[in-house]
């Protein structure tokens, strides 16, 4: 059997998942999966290099040459013999494939270039493997044109001979990449052209290809951070790679150009059609959990699993594929990125809400971000820190519009960015961009005070330079949708501070907008209009306002329709906590919810959603009067789905259950004694919690 070789395996970067051929396999169907690989290896020739080009090059012609001998074998004519030596040069030649779609794999240039020597030895190594591979072959039985096999034998004794050493430009730009890091770890600002002439060697000449390298560098950081053994030199340099990068992106390109590279919907729509028409939805969920993945990883028998879920099969003491039974004779685990795609392309297709791991981050877990992974990238972030604020402080509309667009980047992929961004003064000329005079600087700025605001000192930065008035008028008037749902979520992180909640609810039109965004915008829209929405109710004097501006029937009309976990769980949050007051217990019950939040808590598969029916339900036993306790009392369910919750659910939900049961039980008793209106004890159900 012959593995076919895809370049979009999903594999990570400088590894090299080949594999033998079968023992069985004829030589008809060697040699010709030997020459296909070969005619892809060559195909590399017509791209750039952006390091070790000459040893790449000089690996290329050597397969070109092999290319040539194994086009002119008659596998008819072929001896058993021979089968040794190929399968051993077919090894070989999947690696170098590996390797040179490496070299040239986009945004891995500046990371492939520090690795400069590891990539030579790789290509000294491989050279040779084809040589012991030749010198097993059974030249003399096999019948090729004499100068064929001349061509053979030169190559064998010349590959022992070539160093394959690392090249002299190569070393020199290296040696001035340290030298810049250096320059960063000492706060020093370095000049402009300086930086190009490193980017220029590596051939990142666009905003786009700069974003690429931090981008993929971002992933290579968030591997190692998420390994068992985790290697500190290497999450080092990765960082400071990252600043680099980062600063560069900052200062280096005044146009940002990756909108002109974006499929438009309709292309997305069409392709994505043709990829899932024969997928099911089992093919993204993990084997192990029967959910989606979140972090496809492939293991070493080629099998996929969600990455939580092997990690705490392997923890369990499990030493075996959960699939084959077979041992494992390694643990690695290879981040399966086309398998994570196709989910994400596949939720967007069917209109599920994407999956994403804690703090997701279609990228990475940001939360160990606080501090910076080296010096030098401490110091290339407060550089372009201070960059940005006079960009944005003495910059044309152009240039302030591209600096709210980095700090939009910046303070979405780190806590110490957004530190720095907040202590270098971004924050009021961000708040000066929220005009109605550009739609996309407006919402740049706007998404960059959103990320902002997930830092605790903005948000006091925000509020003392007057920010509420601007982020409001974004929220009702925004000139695009994004903005408004981008203020929508600003307004949740400025409502996580008490005294800020009721600032923001006494603004004029903020609650009512608030309620329109929820009946009539996006999944993101009405995602983010919830949670703010939950947030200000945090504040006890928005309840009455929210009830106001008719925001429950909606809720209910949600939890009636709604297919979207993620919205019936924000809507039951705020429910239940309107219903802790006694004017929206009742306002939820003229709405008909009880039996629709009782048929979600038997049917809802969310641990947090049945939490927050079963705090609607109890809230409203204590809250709603005879009506709420009579609807309780006639369902015969509702007590099974209780008991359920005593054994299956959280903590929270445990004690809450108990307590309704607890009450139920109460009521049922004093009734068989003939009284019909049992005395309700709120300061025991505040213990009970």
């Amino acid at each position: 059997m012959i593995h076919k070789f895809s370049s979009g395996s999903g594999r990570r970067i400088l590894t090299y998942p080949a594999v033998h051929p079968c023992e069985s396999i004829s030589p008809l169907a060697l040699l010709a999966s030997l020459i296909e690989l070969g005619n892809s290896i060559c195909s590399y020739k017509s791209r750039p290099f952006s390091s070790n080009r000459r040893n790449a090059l000089d690996t290329l012609r050597n397969v070109g040459n092999l290319l040539v001998f194994l086009e002119e074998i008659d596998p008819s004519d072929l001896p058993d013999s021979a089968l040794l030596g190929l399968s051993e040069l077919h090894l070989a030649f999947q690696k170098i494939r590996y390797l040179v779609e490496d070299c040239t794999w986009d945004g891995s240039h500046l990371w492939m270039l520090m690795k400069a020597e590891r990539v030579a030895n790789q290509f000294r190594t491989l050279n040779r493997s084809m040589a012991i591979a030749l010198d097993v072959l059974p030249l003399e039985l096999i019948q090729v044109p004499g100068e064929v096999k001349q061509l053979v034998k030169l190559f064998a004794r010349q590959s022992r001979k070539v160093q394959f050493e690392v090249d002299r430009r190569d070393r020199e730009v290296i040696s001035d990449m340290n030298s810049i890091l250096g320059e960063f770890d000492g706060g020093a600002v370095l000049r402009r052209h300086v930086l190009i002439r490193v980017l220029k060697y590596i051939g990142v000449t666009s905003w786009s290809e700069c974003n690429g390298e931090v981008r993929f560098l971002d992933s290579e950081i968030g591997f190692e951070t998420s390994r068992e053994e985790k290697r500190a030199k290497e999450i080092v340099l990765l960082s400071s790679l990252i600043g680099f990068m980062s600063y560069c992106r900052c200062v280096c390109f005044d146009l940002v150009d990756h909108e002109a590279s974006r499929p438009s919907d309709a292309q997305c729509c069409s392709a994505t059609g043709k990829i899932f028409g024969n997928i099911s939805s089992d093919d993204f969920r993990c084997p192990i959990s029967l959910e989606f993945m979140v972090d496809p990883v492939t293991t070493v028998t080629g099998h996929t699993y969600d990455r939580s879920s092997i990690l705490k099969w392997f923890r369990a003491g499990n030493p075996i594929c959960p699939k084959t039974g077979k041992r494992l004779t390694s643990k690695e685990l290879i981040p399966n990125l086309t398998m994570r795609r196709l989910i994400e392309q596949y939720c967007a297709e069917n209109g599920i809400p994407i999956p994403e791991s804690a703090g997701c981050k279609k990228n990475r877990d940001i939360t160990g971000t606080a501090i910076p992974g080296s010096r030098a990238a401490e110091g290339a972030m407060k550089l372009a820190a201070r960059y940005l604020a006079g960009e944005l402080k003495g910059g044309t509309l152009s240039e302030r519009n591209k600096a709210a667009y980095e700090i939009r980047l910046l303070a979405k992929s780190s806590i110490f960015n957004r530190s720095c961004l907040t202590e270098a003064g971004t924050i009021p000329h961000l708040l000066c961009l929220l005009s109605p005079d550009d739609a996309t600087a407006e919402e740049n700025a706007i998404a960059a005070l959103l990320n902002l605001s997930k830092h605790s000192r903005s948000k006091a930065i925000i509020v003392e330079n007057g920010g509420l008035k601007p982020i409001i008028e974004v929220l009702k008037k925004g000139l695009k949708f994004e903005s408004r749902q981008y203020a929508a979520a600003t307004i949740f992180y400025l409502a996580s501070v008490e005294e800020y909640r009721k600032l923001i609810g006494e603004i004029p039109g903020t609650i009512p907008i608030l309620v329109e965004m929820v009946r009539d915008g996006t999944h993101r829209g009405k995602k983010n209009a919830l949670v703010a929405m939950f947030g200000l109710l945090m504040d006890k004097t928005n309840h009455k306002r929210v009830l106001l501006a008719g925001l429950v029937p909606l809720l209910v009309e949600l939890l009636k329709s709604c297919d979207r976990e993620d919205l019936f769980v924000d809507s039951l949050a705020i429910l239940s906590s309107l219903a802790e007051r006694r004017e929206g217990a009742v306002a939820i019950l003229q709405a008909g919810t009880t039996h629709t939040v009782m048929e979600i808590l038997k049917t809802c598969t969310s641990r947090t959603g049945k939490e927050y029916c079963i705090a609607l339900l109890l809230s409203l036993y204590i809250n709603g009067g005879q009506e709420a306790i009579a609807d309780l009392v006639r369902s015969s369910s509702l007590m099974e789905s209780l008991y359920s919750l005593l054994s299956e659910g959280t903590s929270r939900a445990c004690k809450k259950a108990s307590s309704l049961i607890k009450l139920l039980q109460e009521f049922y008793e004093k009734s068989s004694c003939g009284s019909l209106s049992p005395i309700l004890w709120q300061e025991q159900f505040v213990h009970a919690w």
